[in-house]
């Protein structure tokens, strides 16, 4: 048989070729699975096979900035609408303080209470915005021009809880309702009683709401309207 001895030379050159491909490269070692997009999507296989389930997600990460939902804990439910109002105006006025303000429009309360029977216009007009003053300042003069006179004995406030909060504009309001017991009488100009008597304390449960104008700069709240509770 006749030898083609240019065969036997490529044949050589690409024995030695693959010599030294395998001495560079090396030899392959086990592949690594082919990147799974479920799992980049939120979703992983379940065990066995079967259906995908869906990745549990994250509980949400409270920005640094939001105020805590039980800010108001003690004077307002979390996501209630008092709450809401709450809110509402501590963002225009971030030294609003339910305690602070509860405790001031229990002071008030006294002393419309005692200026009220005292025929105390001045100490009013401080106290009142004008649609409530227009009100207290009629039963005043009423009562004047009777010649009548009133004492009014505030025995206790038992409860004071702010049952309303709105921010109109920047007009803060807030609604407070107050359980008092007082002992009141009117007389007329000769000392008789016309209504009401010194010894007896009686329960009075109202609603007061206050409004404050916080683009005005007057820290002060005045008594706005007022109703009764039967």
């Amino acid at each position: 048989m006749q030898i083609d001895v240019a065969t036997i030379v490529f044949a050589l050159v690409a024995v030695f070729v693959a010599w030294k491909l395998r001495s560079v490269l090396g030899t392959r070692g086990p592949e690594r699975p082919p990147f799974d997009r479920r799992i980049s999507s939120g979703f992983v296989p379940p065990p066995g096979g079967g259906e995908v389930v869906p990745l549990k997600p994250a509980p949400p990460v409270a920005r640094a900035d939001e105020p805590p939902a039980d800010r108001w804990k003690g004077f307002a439910a979390p996501d209630s609408p008092v709450a809401a109002g709450f809110d509402a105006i501590a963002a225009v006025d971030p030294s609003f303080a339910p305690d602070s303000f509860l405790s001031g429009a229990r002071t008030a309360y006294e002393m419309i209470v005692a200026a009220f029977a005292a025929a105390d216009l001045s100490a009013l007009r401080r106290l009142l915005a004008p649609e409530a003053l227009a009100n207290f300042e009629k039963a005043i003069r009423d009562r004047l021009a009777a010649e009548q006179t009133m004492t009014t004995t505030l025995v206790s406030i038992d409860a004071a809880s702010v049952v309303e909060a709105r921010l109109n504009g920047t007009v803060a309001a807030v609604a407070v309702r107050f359980a008092a017991k007082l002992a009141s009488v009117t007389r007329d100009k000769s000392g008789a009683t016309v209504e009401g008597s010194p010894s007896d304390v009686v329960d009075h449960l109202d609603i007061w709401t206050f409004t404050r104008d916080i683009a005005a700069g007057d820290p002060n709240w005045q008594l706005a309207a007022t109703q009764t509770v039967n």
